[in-house]
């Protein structure tokens, strides 16, 4: 429920939300979440949710209040936790401390709480109010929304290409299009995610680690290969360090089991084409509770990807440069007759980093 917020109320929630933010990289397959408790017009504790398993938000800031959490507002960027996971309900903690009021910028879409955490403070006697910066609390936690809501997660498709939509050159060299400040803004975009998803096309060209390295992270993200035949060697880079999902279109034993001794998990999703159906792979990796999936592909899995409808965003780095018509471009797509079958996009936000420029555009809906 939502209702009237003054000032001061907006001040608080929007230090929560800097709180959330700081587990941008770290929390998942939990939601990013801050918490502030203030008393008096004063903040007495405030917290964050930094890894899953570990204490919430809320008692990371009710630990720092102690006993001045009695008679305070709370302010939390989502609904309290009212089941108990790998930690007791964070709502019963709430109830026990006395706090009075609690300020929340959205309800949990988890199923397994939505509104019940609510209804428990109110049985309590707490006043609840909800609603407030709830746009920039979405934005934080898209992904676990997204998983949430629909059962997928939110597919980020990176692309960095000159002016003329060029992401490589013919023979499909793609090192360096853009610059230093634009491949560290990536990383940061990694950092993110999941799970970071490439194609079988890029690992032949490329031999990427597929990791995270400009930015500093405690946490490396799931390595996810499309590669239908299972034509990838044992020895690229990307079964060096961490752990790699493998998905292919073939159950071919022998390669599988050479894979696995690399470490790697190996999931077999067949499409009628014979090749890896990318709805299910999507599924599958929602499934394994992944929230964000960042993709770094080549332009036929690019391609193959928006077709089949599962990108949600594009985040497009344009460097000021053109290759020509031999380059390789952003998407193979399907030819289209008419303008009006043209695939639309939203433009979010749009910036420069270093000499590139950074685009976030989000599909639009189908009209």
């Amino acid at each position: 429920m939502s209702t009237a917020f003054g000032p001061q109320d907006a001040r608080f929630m929007a230090r929560a939300l800097q709180l959330a933010e700081r587990g941008l990289f770290t929390t998942t397959p939990n939601p990013r979440v801050g918490c502030v408790i203030v008393r008096d017009g004063a903040i007495v504790g405030e917290g964050f949710h930094e890894r899953a398993g570990e204490a919430h938000a809320e008692i990371h800031a009710l630990r720092a209040a102690g006993a001045r959490a009695a008679g305070a507002t709370v302010y939390l960027t989502l609904e309290p936790c009212s089941h108990h996971g790998r930690t007791p309900p964070c709502a019963d903690a709430l109830i026990a401390a006395g706090v009075r009021r609690l300020v929340a910028a959205m309800g949990d879409p988890n199923p397994r709480v939505a509104g019940a955490g609510f209804a428990r403070l109110r049985a309590a006697g707490i006043e609840v109010a909800s609603g407030l910066l709830e746009d920039e609390a979405r934005e934080l936690n898209v992904g676990f929304v997204a998983r949430m809501t629909r059962g997928r997660p939110w597919v980020r498709l990176k692309v960095a290409a000159t002016l003329d939509g060029k992401t490589a050159l013919g023979n499909g060299r793609s090192q360096w299009i853009t610059g230093e400040a634009a491949r560290a803004d990536g990383h940061r975009w990694r950092a993110r995610a999941c799970a970071l998803l490439t194609g079988i096309g890029t690992v032949k060209d490329d031999d990427p680690q597929l990791t995270v390295r400009a930015v500093e992270t405690s946490r490396q993200p799931l390595k996810v290969l499309v590669d239908s035949r299972l034509e990838v060697s044992p020895q690229a880079r990307l079964f060096a360090a961490g752990r790699t999902l493998v998905a292919a279109a073939v159950d071919d034993r022998d390669r599988i089991a050479r894979l696995r001794e690399r470490g790697a998990e190996v999931v077999v999703l067949p499409d009628a084409a014979g090749k890896v159906d990318l709805n299910e792979l999507v599924r599958e990796l929602a499934r394994r509770a992944l929230n964000e999936i960042h993709v770094e592909a080549g332009f036929k899995l690019n391609g193959s990807l928006v077709a089949a409808g599962v990108v949600d965003e594009l985040l497009a780095y344009l460097a000021p440069s053109l290759i020509g018509e031999s380059g390789r471009g952003m998407f193979n797509l399907p030819a289209i007759g008419d303008l009006a079958e043209r695939r639309r996009l939203v433009v979010r936000a749009v910036e420069r980093v270093g000499e590139d420029l950074r685009i976030v555009a989000r599909f639009a809906p189908a009209a």
